[in-house]
């Protein structure tokens, strides 16, 4: 089962006069992940380098931002699969000490900063989402309102027209469960419409 993290975590290593400032946290996507970068770059304009890797699902990327090609970005994103993570972009900072580590020594560093960091993060497990839509006669909607709450779904819109149509986000593995008994409570008068 694949986990992300409940929130950022961060670390700090020193290695020969080198800082390397790491950082693992939740990202949804590479959009995100990049402004979060670019703001790291704000934050550290004496920096010599801002490496960073980022699992989230197509939109994968291991970045050496001039370090020696395969040094820094792919050890990180490495560490990251090896701890089945998914959803999670791992940054380091690096300042330069003025001792020159070499191609094993930045693997080293770039594995270890964020191998610390997540020795501190909260792992969590990941959930899939899905979405439904589903219509029902108005004398209905406060049922179907009540089971969604109870099922700890997630209440997305709310229309109404003829009939009323809510959409509602809840895990994978409960959405048959939920489905089924809300056919039965409502006796065949909910319509399954496709998710926007």
């Amino acid at each position: 089962m694949p986990y992300t993290l409940s929130a950022p975590v961060h670390s700090e290593l020193i290695i020969k006069k080198s800082r390397f400032i790491g950082c693992v946290q939740p990202m949804a996507d590479r959009a995100s992940a990049q402004a979060v970068v670019d703001a790291l770059w704000r934050q550290h304009p004496g920096a010599a380098h801002v490496c960073w890797a980022l699992l989230a699902g197509g939109q994968s990327a291991a970045v050496d931002d001039g370090e020696p090609g395969g040094t820094a970005g792919r050890p990180m994103l490495d560490v990251l699969r090896h701890q089945d993570l998914e959803g999670v972009l791992a940054t380091v900072v690096r300042y330069f000490g003025g001792v020159k580590l070499g191609a094993g020594g930045l693997v080293r560093a770039y594995t270890d900063s964020v191998a610390q960091a997540l020795l501190q993060a909260e792992k969590v497990p990941l959930q899939r989402m899905s979405r439904l839509r589903c219509s029902v006669p108005y004398a209905l909607e406060g049922l179907l309102r009540r089971e969604i709450d109870a099922a700890g779904a997630q209440l997305l819109d709310v229309g109404h027209a003829a009939l009323v149509t809510l959409q509602l986000s809840l895990p994978q593995p409960q959405v048959d469960g939920f489905v089924a008994r809300i056919n039965d409570l409502c006796q065949g008068r909910a319509a399954w419409l496709a998710a926007d």
